[in-house]
């Protein structure tokens, strides 16, 4: 049989199922990125060869058609690409459409979503004899879906044969994407991503921020650091705030400054400087880092944050299945 192929056109349609705030911001990065690409007189090298450039965006409710069409509209530029807001009803036509489906719904809507009547032959590419055979992407950013968990849903729920099913894809973006400062991981499966969809992948997901693939093993710790993450580091920052207010500070200030010191700490260690050589270069003998610091240690800073990342991580690992309702206090 002839090796299978992701795409046979330049233009790729996309579509979004459930295209919620992650949903507007990837379209929004992407949108932007084919915009820059069309002001530029020739593209860039290091584009995949075939990009999406028409989407489709479905939601639940007429508001929520208004506000994708707000936030993403301006972002359209004839004859670059084109853009659709669609309801939830349409999600099998706009499934049939694509090439590529990113699922951004609730994790417990997945089975049901893919499961609608009509969406078999909407994931199902006819192929030619002879020919190499084309496979339609899906990509979920859903919380604690595994990849098998996927598939087996597109066996035995849709009734795909192993010949029809889907390239699946897991990846975990993270809130940061509205400015795209996301950290996504993109889950690896075996055997590897054809190449051509490595490359897409990339290229989708560094319009928000950057990327990295790792195993699945290790998808619910990233969901835990990278997504969750986001919220303690805001509760870090948020308490640092707090204690410049305690000292004086006006409230703005305080939070501008502490937002600051944590993107330059940041940027140091994204610059190469590892976490423990930048906290021991600021910590001069008798000084008042290494006091502060002290009481951090005291206070068991450093462990709580390490069990906090681990907690959200097997929380993180019952959210395909629903299973995680009261698991933070039913846990010690």
């Amino acid at each position: 049989m002839a090796a299978p192929q992701v795409m046979s056109s330049s233009e790729l349609t996309m579509a979004v199922l459930g295209c919620g705030t992650m949903g507007i911001s990837i379209l929004s990065g992407i949108l932007s990125s084919l915009t820059s690409i069309a002001q530029e007189p020739s593209p860039p090298p290091t584009n995949p060869p075939a990009l999406p450039r028409h989407f489709i965006a479905t939601v639940r409710s007429q508001s929520s058609i208004a506000k994708v069409e707000s936030a993403l509209s301006p972002l359209v530029k004839p004859s670059v690409s084109t853009l659709r807001v669609l309801q939830s009803t349409s999600n099998v036509s706009a499934a049939a459409e694509a090439d590529i489906i990113l699922l951004g719904c609730k994790p417990y809507m997945v089975s049901g979503l893919l499961s609608a009547s009509g969406m078999k032959d909407a994931l199902t590419v006819k192929h030619t004899e002879g020919h190499a055979r084309s496979q339609k992407i899906i990509i979920s950013i859903c919380a604690g879906v595994t990849v098998p968990d996927l598939e087996r849903v597109l066996r035995e729920d849709v009734g795909l044969s192993a010949d029809d099913l889907p390239i699946v894809v897991r990846a975990m973006p993270n809130t940061a994407s509205k400015i795209r400062e996301s950290m996504t991981v993109i889950n690896t499966v075996d055997p590897p991503l054809p190449d051509t969809v490595t490359e897409l992948l990339t290229w989708i997901f560094e319009r928000i921020g950057e990327v990295v693939y790792l195993p699945p093993n290790l998808m619910d710790a990233c969901t835990s650091l990278c997504a969750s993450g986001t919220a303690f580091f805001a509760l870090m920052m948020e308490a640092a705030a707090d204690g410049g207010v305690a000292m004086g500070l006006p409230r703005a200030e305080a939070n501008r400054m502490a937002a600051q010191t944590m993107r330059g700490a940041a940027g140091l260690v994204l610059e190469g400087e590892h976490p423990a050589i930048l906290r021991e270069k600021v910590s001069t003998p008798g000084g008042c880092t290494i006091g502060g610091l002290l009481v951090l240690e005291e206070g068991g800073v450093r462990a709580a944050v390490a069990r906090a990342v681990r907690e959200a991580t097997v929380v993180a690992s019952l959210l395909g299945g629903g299973g995680a309702k009261n698991v933070n206090g039913t846990r010690h």
